[in-house]
């Protein structure tokens, strides 16, 4: 049985309704060269149709606050219904993609999702702080309802070989950077972070400061002999995505390239999550991330 899902956006600088929904259910490149984010209709050209489409699941209905917009997703990304309100795809779908990254809305856009016993998939970041993503956990139905990642967390290129583990040897210091700003894209970097180093130490936190205009910088330290890690989102600050690792014996950089495989593979994961009831993805990762972002904010 193919899922039905409906995706709710938008929220400013992010074209995941867009990009998702094409995943799933293939898109008419005319209508996507006028999304208004080039780097999409660039990186699902690249790909082959149908073949690189995702299986299993396919975006029936679309809400935005802009009813224009609305349409211009639908005709992109081959939606066939247009909500008037976000709670009439109620009884409509089997699972919610809440495709906006304005962590402070996802409360209220979510919740009737999740009292009607919904799965949802929040985008990144799920919360702000420690309060609000205890304010969103206390509404599941269930334990698992909710489904929240970066997508960069399945990235293949920011994971660390094992050869390249063994080459630069006990890890001393994790530099992070990203473009835009801390509370939308330090989760790019948090997220493929805790894959790496585990979620069960709280690090400490050693500075938190300005880079430039916008930017923001926050130093920790692992506890129990972990490594330094300084994380940099730069603003509008032009720079790439990546992660230095350096240990005693050599160091590797892992630079974000593949936006498509990315999305794709997270996606793949919400929809198993969705047939299996609960989502695979560990509550106290999400939450030591969440913990990480408020010490960045502070």
């Amino acid at each position: 049985m193919t899922l039905r899902m409906g995706i709710i956006g938008m929220s400013p600088g992010n074209g995941h309704p867009y990009s998702w929904a094409a995943i799933c259910n293939g898109y008419d490149s005319k209508a996507m060269a006028d999304c208004g984010f080039p780097a999409i209709p660039e990186y699902l050209a690249r790909q082959s149709w149908p073949d690189d489409q995702l299986t299993g699941a396919r975006v029936t209905h679309v809400w935005t606050q802009n009813e224009a917009e609305s349409y211009k997703i639908a005709r992109a990304s081959h939606i066939d219904t247009v909500a008037r309100t976000p709670e009439d795809m109620i009884g409509e779908i089997d699972a919610l993609l809440l495709a906006r990254d304005d962590a402070e809305n996802h409360l209220r856009f979510a919740a009737p999702f999740l009292c009607a016993g919904l799965p949802v998939y929040i985008d990144k970041p799920i919360a702000l702080s420690e309060p609000g993503f205890d304010a969103l956990s206390a509404v599941q139905q269930r334990p698992g309802q909710i489904f929240s990642c970066s997508a960069l967390r399945f990235a293949p290129e920011l994971q660390m070989s094992r050869e390249d583990a063994v080459r630069i040897g006990p890890i001393k210091l994790i530099q992070g950077m990203t473009p835009k700003y801390w509370e939308t894209y330090a989760i790019h970097l948090v997220d493929p972070l805790l894959t790496l180093l585990g979620y069960e130490t709280r690090p400490e936190r050693l500075f938190v400061g300005p880079v430039g205009a916008d930017g923001r910088l926050l130093a920790m330290r692992w506890r129990d002999g972990g490594p330094d890690v300084h994380l940099m989102a730069a603003g509008s600050i032009p720079s790439p995505l990546q992660l230095r690792i350096v240990g005693e014996t050599g160091e590797v950089v892992l630079a974000f390239q593949d936006s498509f495989t990315a999305f794709k593979s997270a996606l793949a994961e919400f929809i198993s999550s969705v047939h299996e009831g609960r989502s695979r993805l560990s509550e106290g990762f999400n939450r030591r991330a969440v913990q990480i972002i408020e010490m960045g904010r502070q």
